[in-house]
């Protein structure tokens, strides 16, 4: 997986092509639904396998996933503005697994669970795997990841970013 960090940065910038209104309530449901699908990893504590559509990178990494969960949470969160949400949220979502799918680890994505338990990855896997385990992260390994997302991650974002304020700079 990508580290919680290149996965906020996504999000946030997400939604800050999308959302002209920039609302801070959106901002932070886009960067806990592109957190969100790790959460499978907790199946590990109940003896699901990694290759299980409901292990690690299945169900909570797929396409159909991004949909219910981004429709729901559109639905409990906006009354007026519910496709401008669905469209942050689910972006948002399924970019996790854009993300894990550019990884040099793990055992690829499953896009089209339920309907195929294939895993795909991308032929880029420029992103390193981040390890699992607050503790694993803070080593040399961790400081590898975080540069990896840093060049393919937060440099595009930053640009993109950069792109949108000029824009909205020299509209007014």
């Amino acid at each position: 997986m990508a580290s919680l960090f290149g996965h906020g940065i996504l999000a946030y910038t997400i939604t800050k092509v999308v959302d002209k209104r920039e609302l801070k309530i959106l901002i932070l449901l886009a960067i806990v639904s592109s957190i969100l699908p790790d959460a499978d990893v907790l199946a590990f504590r109940f003896g699901i396998p990694y290759e299980h559509m409901l292990g690690h990178r299945g169900f909570t990494h797929s396409i159909a996933f991004a949909i219910l969960w981004s429709v729901a949470i559109s639905f409990i969160f906006s009354k007026t503005k519910r496709f401008i949400f669905f469209s942050v949220l689910f972006l948002a979502t399924v970019s996790h697994g854009i993300l894990d799918a550019m990884t040099s680890g793990g055992k690829g994505v499953g896009f089209l669970i339920p309907f195929n338990d294939e895993r795909y990855f991308f032929p880029f896997r420029g992103i390193k795997v981040s390890p699992i385990g607050i503790e694993k992260f803070f080593s040399e390994w961790g400081a590898q990841v975080l540069f990896s997302e840093f060049k393919y991650v937060v440099v595009p974002c930053i640009l993109v970013l950069s792109v949108v304020f000029l824009t909205k700079k020299y509209r007014k």
